[in-house]
Parts: C-alpha cells; structure tokens; sequence
C-alpha cells in the first residue's frame, strides 16, 4: 500500500500525540476525574481558539484555487462554528457561563501563540499552508476521542461524556478525515521543499496542541501579572 503524505506526518508526530494520552488533562476527562475548574477554564480558552481557527478555513476558502477546495472550506467552517463550538456553549451553559462570556474571555498567552501562528503561515502561503495548519487539531481530537471512547465509562460519564463522543463520533471523525483527505491531495506533486514547509507547520502545530493541554491543566493565562 502507498504511503500517503498524511501517513508520513503522522509517522513524524506520532510520539507527541500518544504523550497527549498520557497527558493528565486528556487522562482526567477519560476517567473523569479531571477537576470542573480545570475543563471550564480550557472550555473558554478553546472557544476563542475556536473563533481564530475558524478564521483560517475563511482563508483557505480565499486562496481555494478551484470550487471543490472552496466549498470543502467553508463546510468546515459552518462544521466548526456550529457543531463544535455549540457543544463548548452547552458546556458554559452548566457553569452559568453566557455566551457573550465566553466571546468575551481574553485568550491566554498559549492561546495567543498558537492562533497567532496558524494565522502567520496562512497569510504568508498558499492554500495548502492553510491546510496544513488546521490539520493537527482536527485531526489529534478524533485521535483522542477515539482512544478515550475505548475507556471503561469514558463515553457514558455523566459530565465528559459527551465531550467524549463528540469527538470519538461519526460527524467529527468526517470532519477530521475531510482534513486529512485535503492535505493528502493538495501534497499531490509538491517539491519536497513545499513538503517540508507543510510538515514543520504540522509538527508545530501538534506542539501548541500539547502546550493547549498544559495551559488548561496548570489554568495558566500570562507568566506574570502587569503591576
């Protein structure tokens, strides 16, 4: 069987993600013993991730070269607007958090640096840049939500549940796989340079990923605060 250029992303990164599993925030939602304060401040700082990442698929949807690209773009879009980001705001609900709170909350320093570089190789590459950039979180949440819905209770909890299937689920496995379907086919006949370039995007981003869950574990926001 050939091996895809996916395939060789994966075989890159794979020892980052598998210690995403061992990572005590993605351990605490599988058993679901993670502590309600630590998941409602990743919730809000994963929701104006969210907003910043939708702004890339707008991107890729502007540099799409042909109408197939543009509208697999703004599938994602309306999928990540809508599908996922409804399950953060139903997750606010039951800490009495309004939506408007969560627009509101003030992205942390991980939150910053992560967006803030997805955006920067957007802008400055073609569309495949922009793909390659939204790959690694797509992809890593249905890698992890299929590895915690494998765990005893993890899928049935009363409260992570439903984090759980979200991402271990049909709709968010077609949204991963469209991603990497994507990536796949925009590597067709690259130079190994070009190559290169997406794959470091791809590793970096899988970096920011682990960082994402450090940043909610520790409820960190900025090293120090302004006197």
């Amino acid at each position: 069987m050939t091996q895809t250029f996916c395939d060789r992303l994966f075989q890159r990164v794979a020892p980052v993600w598998n210690a995403y599993l061992e990572h005590p925030f993605v351990k605490g939602i599988g058993t679901g013993t993670l502590e309600h304060a630590k998941f409602r401040h990743y919730m809000r700082q994963d929701y104006v991730y969210l907003i910043e990442y939708s702004r890339l698929f707008a991107i890729g949807a502007a540099k799409s070269d042909d109408l197939e690209t543009m509208t697999l773009f703004a599938n994602l879009l309306s999928g990540t607007m809508n599908f996922e980001m409804g399950l953060h705001r139903t997750y606010a609900a039951k800490f009495g958090i309004s939506n408007e709170d969560l627009e509101n909350t003030a992205p942390s320093s991980t939150v910053t640096a992560y967006t803030s570089y997805m955006l920067q190789e957007a802008y400055k590459g073609g569309v495949e840049n922009t793909a390659a950039a939204v790959l690694a979180c797509a992809w890593s949440y249905n890698f992890i939500g299929k590895e915690l819905a494998t765990w005893k209770g993890a899928l049935d909890h009363e409260f992570y549940g439903p984090w759980v299937q979200t991402y271990s689920g049909d709709e968010f496995s077609k949204l991963a796989k469209t991603c990497i379907d994507l990536v796949n086919r925009l590597a067709q006949g690259m130079p190994e340079r070009k190559l290169k370039e997406m794959e470091e995007i791809f590793v970096k981003t899988s970096y920011f990923e682990y960082m994402f869950w450090d940043m909610a574990v520790e409820e960190s926001m900025w090293p120090c605060k302004m006197v």
